[in-house]
């Protein structure tokens, strides 16, 4: 399979997980400025919610560019990172609606640690495929950002028992780690 005929797939799908979240937004009954309050925690689910589909679909944009061969291999790794992120919208509904409770900002908290661990078994896929002076390889390196994310996340899965402040500021700081698309393959090209 074409490289390119995967990117446009995995582009389509993750149009699709945008644009369900946004169809979750419902607007407020009522006309008033106060009526937004009460959809304020669904909105800020949202705009989380999309900026990490966002850093996904970015980083898999500077992924792709240095793919040299897809096989069986990537394309079940590709389908496994999005079928996490086809579950964003089912958490980031869940979490909003109910204005952050604990259980369900835990379980968003899981939806955004198993896309990354299926972005470190994409990656390491396509190390394995180009082999390890690749130039994913030589980009990825020590990927301390990619080693740091997934126990903040978990992390964030804990502390939503304590208190879910806490787990929604660590979910927002990794997005911020990753809010400027990885750069160290943009190096490499």
């Amino acid at each position: 399979m074409d490289k390119d005929r995967l990117a446009a797939f995995s582009d389509g799908v993750i149009a699709v997980i945008i644009t369900i979240m946004v169809l979750d937004l419902h607007a407020p009954h009522a006309t008033d400025l106060a009526a937004l309050r009460e959809v304020a925690p669904a909105f800020l689910s949202y705009v989380l919610s999309f900026v990490y589909v966002a850093i996904y679909w970015n980083n898999h944009h500077h992924l792709f560019h240095v793919v040299e061969k897809v096989d069986g291999a990537l394309l079940w790794a590709n389908m496994h990172l999005l079928f996490w992120l086809s579950l964003i919208p089912f958490a980031t509904g869940w979490m909003g609606e109910n204005h952050f409770p604990a259980v369900p900002t835990a379980i968003y908290g899981l939806s955004l640690l198993m896309p990354a661990l299926a972005w470190m078994v994409l990656q390491a896929i396509i190390i394995r495929s180009q082999g390890a002076d690749s130039k994913l390889a030589r980009a990825v390196g020590r990927d301390l950002k990619g080693k740091l994310s997934p126990p903040l996340y978990v992390a964030g899965i804990l502390f939503a028992f304590l208190d879910t402040r806490i787990s929604d500021a660590i979910y927002a700081g990794v997005a911020l780690l990753w809010i400027i698309p990885d750069r160290r393959i943009e190096h490499r090209l």
